[in-house]
């Protein structure tokens, strides 16, 4: 009776065990919001098809500039599918690449080929804004959805705190984006446009997102910390071990 009974204590214990190991297989599957994004390369290689159409363009004229842009970001597309990199972020490029060069045909001016990026900046800052307003900041909801995290980070007074304050660093990026983007736009400095389009684009975005892991960081610190105070408090073991009312 001894060993049978200790023998289903193990198998019990081992398959109490599995759904933690499998969940934990699954966390470290999960990719990161850099990696969706296409990595370091992908937002390197989302310069290329803008240094080529300003190039073609000061060199021959619009049509041929349309024309390059595109067929870089074919090209890229199409090597990042070869080295078997993410299908997503290829495709968006191609994609974003082809609404700015219709919006550059249908201007007939090169700086048209900015205007959906500087109008796109303005979208997000105002999402990321919003989102703080109503307690749902966007880093926040983003960053556990991609880990496959739950809502319970919003019970915690610190860890929403730093996930609005990560999100008002993306909402401040944006905004400044587009302020200064736009004002090139207005003049027609489609030369510095391009440069402002790129200098602020990836470093920037890698500051915003160094700023983002460190406090994300901070958030689940305060978590884990608040939940550790939270079991360790001796009147809260009380009350749920004996499941008793205090006495009077």
């Amino acid at each position: 009776m001894t060993t049978d009974r200790s023998g289903s204590d193990a198998a019990a214990d081992a398959s109490a065990d599995e759904p933690a190991t499998a969940s934990e297989d699954v966390r470290e599957a999960v990719p990161t919001l850099l990696e969706q994004m296409g990595g370091v390369a992908g937002l390197i290689y989302s310069t290329v098809p803008i240094v080529v159409f300003v190039a073609v363009n000061a060199l021959a004229s619009l049509t041929p500039a349309i024309v390059a842009a595109l067929a870089v970001a074919v090209l890229i597309a199409v090597v990042r599918l070869v080295r078997r990199e993410p299908v997503q972020p290829a495709v968006s490029g191609v994609f974003g690449v082809a609404i700015c060069a219709f919006i550059a045909h249908r201007t007939g001016d090169a700086k048209g080929f900015f205007l959906f990026g500087i109008w796109s900046t303005l979208v997000y800052a105002g999402a990321f804004v919003l989102s703080i307003l109503v307690r749902w900041p966007l880093v926040g909801v983003i960053w556990n959805v991609v880990n496959g995290n739950g809502t319970a980070w919003r019970k915690h007074r610190r860890t929403l705190l730093a996930y609005d304050l990560a999100t008002a660093v993306w909402a401040v990026l944006f905004a400044v984006r587009y302020v200064v983007q736009s004002s090139l736009y207005d003049s027609d400095q489609t030369g510095w446009l391009a440069a402002a389009r790129i200098g602020m684009g990836w470093p920037l975005t890698a500051v915003a997102a160094l700023a983002t892991v460190l406090l994300v960081r901070w958030a689940e610190r305060t978590e884990e910390s608040e939940n550790d105070a939270t079991e360790g408090d001796p009147v809260a073991d009380q009350g749920a071990g004996s499941g008793a009312p205090p006495a009077r």
